[in-house]
Formats: C-alpha cells, sequence, structure tokens
C-alpha cells in the first residue's frame, strides 16, 4: 500500500515537472518578427499603427477585397494600409462585425481549396487582431473555389479569384 502511494507521488510529480519542462515562454512577439510557430506569418504591425479616427464614411473609401499569391496565405504590403484603417474602425467600434471570406482558385482539390481559404482569412483575421480588434468581432469562413470572382482558366482569371473579401455584417 505504502509503495503504490509513493509510486502515485512519484508519478505525479514527474508529471508536472515534464509539462512544466515542455512548456516555453516566449520572449519575442510575432508582431515584431514576422513569424508564428505554425510556419504562417504576421506582418510586423502594431497596435500603435498611428491610424485613427476613421469614420464610417472612410470606410467606403477602402479596398475590402485582399488578393493572394498562387498558394500562398500570406498578407501582400499593400494591402496593409487599408487593413489597419478598417481595424481602427473596427477597434473604436466594438460592436461593429465582419465577415471574412477566404477563396481559391479552381487548381488543387475541393479540400485543399477550403483549407487554403481559410488560412487567408485567418491571416487577414489575425492581422487585424495585432492591430486592435476582439477576436468577437471577426468571423471568418471558407469557399475555397465555390465561388470565383472571375470564370477562366488562366492566370489573370485565377489571380483574381485568391482573395479574402471584408464584409461588415454590423457597423
Amino acid at each position: 500500500m505504502r509503495t503504490s502511494n509513493l509510486t502515485k507521488a512519484a508519478a505525479l510529480a514527474f508529471g508536472v515537472v515534464w509539462a512544466a519542462g515542455c512548456s516555453t515562454t516566449s520572449t519575442t512577439d510575432t508582431a515584431t518578427t514576422g513569424t508564428e510557430t505554425d510556419g504562417s506569418a504576421t506582418q510586423g504591425v502594431g497596435v500603435d499603427s498611428g491610424v485613427t479616427g476613421v469614420t464610417i464614411e472612410d470606410l467606403a473609401t477602402l479596398r475590402t477585397v485582399f488578393y493572394f499569391d498562387f498558394d500562398q496565405a500570406t498578407l501582400k504590403a499593400e494591402s496593409y494600409a487599408d487593413l489597419e484603417k478598417h481595424s481602427a474602425y473596427l477597434a473604436q467600434h466594438p460592436s461593429a462585425r465582419v465577415v471574412l471570406e477566404g477563396h481559391a482558385d479552381e487548381r488543387g482539390t475541393r479540400e485543399y481549396n477550403m483549407a487554403l481559404g481559410e488560412r487567408r482569412a485567418l491571416s487577414v483575421a489575425r492581422f487585424m487582431q495585432v492591430n486592435g480588434v476582439s477576436g468577437g468581432q471577426i468571423e471568418t469562413v471558407s469557399f475555397g473555389e465555390e465561388k470565383p470572382a472571375v470564370v477562366g482558366h488562366s492566370e489573370t482569371s485565377w489571380s483574381q479569384n485568391r482573395r479574402v473579401e471584408l464584409k461588415y455584417t454590423a457597423q
């Protein structure tokens, strides 16, 4: 009986020590380094991007479709300015909600394209959260190749279909 309790205590202590040893604490910020542990990239933009006072009228002038390179879920630098302004608006208006619709071109399997569309939408969501938007304000959905913006079988068509569309559901 005594050996059994001692064995249990030793196993418990070992488990706690093992769990503590396996956990890591990063001393770098992903917004500063530009990388995450899953290999995806996050742009180096912090909450203090200097964008303030974005109004609903300003939203009408901003881009709401963001394009991606083939087989990539990394935001292009040309998207940053508009996404920072969308993020500032959302951060200033906690009741505002947005849906990020991820899309892919027709190349690849249906399952792969659904996952790629999701990764693209999540990439935009991460960017917005780094810039102060609450996760509760963002919904992501993937349509994969199911809703092409342009029908065709050329690079021109495909490049228009590799996108995330930002749609406000409540402002």
